[in-house]
């Protein structure tokens, strides 16, 4: 289904009734990732999944697209279906967009899971690496795009989930060069939201990869424990919805019942 908002088009799908469910992508993915698990969920929940920014089949509106103005059109998405509020599952850049809603929309978000995110901002090591990396996208997005999903999972998987891995590739290359490099910059300078999440009363975990490439465990041991908040472990890479469907499953459903 489609919206307009700010004059770009603003893809998205929805499944089932019941309590809201709202999922939000990573970067170069797109609402197609949540298929499987909105199957699973549909049966009892209202499942809502955007293409962010740039992404899927949602336009562009800038040359660079913030967390915020992220936010702003999954806010529009959820008015236009008269949604006042739901639990919010972001993957990796889908986590920094929804903590973004719950600065700037409080109230909307009623309980969040943080898949293999953080609400840590970029250090200066990984801003220098989006440079870099914007500056490959520009001379071959394909090859940047097929080298970045290949990294997401640990190495251990990469053979078993080959077909996967090739199926992820092949949505990634359809996003636009300009999306690409929106959300990198977006990425780049989004905020420290460590203390959105700390102070954020509601319901809160994080799914986490023992193998992440992108966070290391460490990393997640460290900002769990500043911020007191519970983190449920899966053996594997920066794709847990894949790498451990059937435990992701399980485990969200069970985090849903807290909602």
């Amino acid at each position: 289904m489609i919206l307009t908002h700010k004059g770009a088009k603003i893809n998205y799908n929805t499944a089932g009734k019941g309590k809201t469910i709202v999922f939000l992508h990573g970067f170069i993915e797109s609402a197609a990732m949540w298929e499987e698990t909105m199957n699973r969920l549909s049966h009892k929940y209202h499942c809502i999944a955007i293409d962010l920014l740039g992404h899927g089949k949602t336009e562009c509106i800038g040359y660079i697209h913030t967390m915020e103005d992220m936010a702003h059109a999954v806010k529009a998405v959820l008015d236009h279906l008269k949604v006042t509020s739901g639990v919010f599952v972001g993957h990796s850049m889908g986590g920094y967009v929804a903590l973004a809603c719950i600065d700037l929309f409080p109230t909307i978000v009623s309980g969040l899971v943080m898949l293999n995110s953080t609400s840590y901002p970029d250090s200066t090591e990984k801003k220098q690496n989006r440079k870099r990396a914007i500056t490959l996208v520009k001379s071959n997005p394909n090859s940047y795009t097929s080298m970045v999903i290949s990294f997401l999972f640990a190495e251990k998987h990469r053979k078993q989930y080959a077909l996967e891995i090739n199926t992820i590739k092949d949505q990634a290359s359809k996003t636009s060069l300009q999306g690409i490099i929106a959300a990198l910059e977006g990425v780049s300078v989004r905020k420290d939201r460590g203390m959105i999440l700390a102070n954020y009363k509601g319901p809160k975990v994080f799914f986490v990869g023992d193998k992440d490439p992108i966070f290391s465990y460490e990393h997640f041991q460290k900002e769990t424990k500043q911020y007191g908040i519970d983190m449920v472990t899966f053996n594997g890479g920066h794709m847990t919805y894949l790498e451990n469907k059937e435990e992701y499953i399980q485990n969200l459903i069970g985090f849903l019942s807290l909602c």
